[in-house]
């Protein structure tokens, strides 16, 4: 069988059957270090969709670094049709800097489409949708919860969407969030540009953690083989059907004080629970966060300090004959999972 045409990107030629990094200039830093936006380019022998991986939009989120440093080392990826782009660090600004925004601190996920006349966010959100978004049938972008929060594994889709509700249920996470688009996200001018972008939320901002990491590599994998990318062989199926969560809220400190939780992401409440207790440092005050309503804890704080008001847990209202059997499915199957060595896990 002939090999595939090559593919061109930024100026380099990849042929098919290959892979190579390929660096896309973005700006200078003050002492004049060049910035680029690096893309591993995989294309394949045989005919198939494009489709891109990014992480580290938000500068501090790494776990999904970690996500496609494993995706990126699995023999796997030498049976791929199609072509694939894996961008692993699109802020390379705020992740130098562990910082969510870029320099000029505004918020890449709020700067799209972009524009080369605007400010340094801007330009490299016009880069990235330009260069990379809009060479490609369809995206996948990672994302964790800010620093001092962290999030169940869950994916977050358009409720108008069929063809992303079926690869959200394909790439198996627990919770499958209806989440409306936002003006200047990257979900939002991808759409625009006829390119469906699945996102991905998992774990906590700075840190790794290991669920978060294997769920995201075992998902991109089977939404790459919903797709037809990648052989059946050796990707492992979801165990449980994901939960559909139509709509969640965050639930706020009702005092300030030190926090002591009782419930975690993940765990399945019913209304009037009692999720965590707030006392002042003399222990003489102490007030209870309850539950107002059942669902599934999809995101929390981390930290033991609070103030009045700060968000403490995400409570999600799920539909679903049995939420807390999905999470212990996953869990079960990740634990037990054949797809890394000893030696990847952190």
């Amino acid at each position: 069988m002939p090999n595939r045409k090559p593919f061109k990107f930024a100026g380099d030629v990849i042929e098919g059957g290959t892979r190579r990094t390929v660096d896309v200039p973005v700006s200078t830093l003050s002492d004049h270090t060049p910035v680029s936006l690096r893309v591993h380019v995989i294309h394949g022998k045989r005919a198939g969709p494009t489709v891109f991986v990014s992480a580290a939009v938000h500068g501090d989120e790494v776990v999904g670094v970690e996500i496609v440093r494993r995706m990126l080392q699995l023999d796997l990826l030498k049976n791929l049709r199609g072509t694939l782009l894996v961008v692993p660090i699109v802020n390379a600004f705020g992740f130098h800097n562990r910082s969510r925004y870029l320099p000029d601190r505004r918020d890449l996920n709020r700067s799209f489409p972009g524009s080369s006349e605007g400010s340094l966010a801007s330009r490299l959100a016009g880069i990235f949708l330009g260069k990379v978004v809009k060479r490609c049938d369809l995206g996948i972008d990672l994302h964790s919860a800010a620093i001092h929060r962290t999030n169940l594994p869950q994916m977050r889709i358009s409720t108008d969407n069929p063809r992303t509700l079926e690869l959200a249920e394909a790439f198996g996470a627990p919770v499958i969030l209806a989440s409306p688009l936002r003006e200047g996200s990257l979900r939002s001018s991808a759409k625009e540009a006829g390119v469906d972008v699945l996102l991905y939320e998992a774990g906590e901002g700075l840190r790794f953690d290991e669920m978060a990491a294997r769920a995201g590599v075992a998902g991109i994998l089977r939404v790459l083989r919903r797709l037809k990318m990648l052989p059946v062989k050796g990707i492992a199926k979801a165990w449980a059907k994901p939960m559909y969560c139509e709509s969640s809220k965050w639930l706020r400190a009702p005092a300030g004080g030190l926090l002591r939780t009782y419930r975690c992401d993940g765990d399945v409440v019913a209304q009037g629970d009692v999720l965590a207790s707030i006392s002042d440092p003399f222990g003489e005050v102490e007030v209870n966060l309850l539950a107002p309503s059942a669902g599934i804890i999809i995101g929390r704080a981390v930290m033991p300090v609070v103030n009045e008001g700060d968000a403490v847990f995400h409570l999600a209202q799920v539909v679903h004959d049995d939420p807390a059997g999905a999470v212990e499915d996953l869990a079960s199957q990740l634990e037990t999972s054949l797809l890394f060595d000893e030696d990847e896990i952190i």
